[in-house]
């Protein structure tokens, strides 16, 4: 099998050759990484599953060699601290909840279909995506500040509405100008959870989230494309609100948060899971042998059946021991050798 051959049967349920696996690094993990192997191109030595043409906005210019970069919705992102792949938001670009006082920029269609030519070009055996992070409600707040757009979803419905539609149609043009290309997928990134519960809770995301959502998924599927979720967090409430509306892939499963063999069992015909291996616990404290173990284990429980990519929870932070990141991937890459 193909690495996208054997992504295509896991989200269609079907058994694989070996359970297909993505490793996705932060920076500081990446350079630390390669510091201790002195090799920087060591993530060559991992098979690469899928591939991507990632939209989070684009960040177009650094402010003077501060650290701080404008995107192209006009906001400012803090990278001096420890999160130097994403960064904080500095200020607000909408200060009041106004429908009319924020306009959101043209797509740059021009660099989207350059990066999209250049992803369907390559290598072919290779699962090809787009993604679109940051793509409703962490776009909204980002532009509006976490705080104050919790507080207009209660008190501003019609600000927030005139918000989310505008973003919807934004992201409509993205995923219009991915599936003129030879893709498999489109990929949606929008956090929604807390360590328990969902941040706005499940009233609010059905009154705001969903009905866009349940759009942008339609468009995908439509298309005969497979539609893939990444949301950090408890959000196991809307799980049924997901699956009907059309979601074929569900990321990230954090076992702090998730009883893997319970939801494995209660979703896992309809939703293929992708991660379940903890970048909050499990790689930065535990031992290599511990990793393996509960590597060989996770993939053992969660890819019965298919429906399984096994992933680290998240991109791999900076305090993760470069050893257990190779104890993790030494389990991927040697899956055969074990049964």
């Amino acid at each position: 099998m193909t690495a996208r051959d054997r992504i295509l049967a896991a989200i269609n349920h079907q058994e694989t050759d070996y359970i297909p696996y993505t490793i996705g690094l932060t920076r500081q993990a990446y350079q630390r990484t390669a510091e201790w192997l002195h090799d920087d191109l060591f993530l060559t030595r991992f098979e690469k599953h899928i591939d991507s043409v990632y939209y989070d906005g684009y960040l177009k210019e650094e402010i003077t060699g501060s650290g701080y970069w404008r995107d192209d919705f006009g906001v400012i992102w803090n990278r001096n601290g420890a999160d130097k792949d994403i960064g904080v938001i500095s200020g607000l670009v909408i200060r009041e909840p106004d429908p009319d006082s924020y306009v959101l920029p043209e797509v740059n269609e021009e660099r989207l279909r350059t990066e999209f030519e250049t992803l369907t070009r390559s290598d072919h055996h290779v699962c090809k995506i787009g993604s679109i992070g940051f793509s409703l409600f962490e776009r909204a707040w980002s532009l509006r500040g976490m705080e104050n757009f919790l507080i207009d979803m209660a008190t501003e419905p019609a600000f927030v509405d005139k918000l989310l539609d505008d973003i919807t149609a934004f992201d409509l043009k993205i995923v219009d100008i991915a599936l003129e290309y030879p893709i498999d997928g489109f990929h949606f990134g929008d956090d929604w959870g807390q360590q328990r519960g969902m941040i706005m809770g499940p009233v609010y995301w059905r009154r705001f989230i969903k009905p866009r959502l349940a759009r942008l998924y339609s468009r995908v599927r439509d298309a005969g494309k497979f539609v893939s979720q990444h949301s950090c967090g408890d959000i196991h409430e809307i799980f049924p609100d997901l699956i009907d509306i059309g979601l074929n892939v569900y990321q990230t499963v954090q076992p702090e948060i998730y009883d893997l063999p319970l939801i494995k069992r209660e979703y896992g015909r309809d939703l293929t899971f992708w991660g379940g291996i903890s970048t909050q616990r499990l790689l930065p404290f535990a031992t290599p042998d511990e990793v393996r173990r509960v590597t060989r284990q996770t993939l053992k429980t969660m890819g019965c059946g298919g429906g399984y990519i096994a992933a680290p929870t998240h991109a791999i932070p900076g305090d993760v021991p470069p050893e257990n990141i190779l104890a993790m991937a030494e389990v991927f890459q040697n899956q055969n050798e074990r049964r």
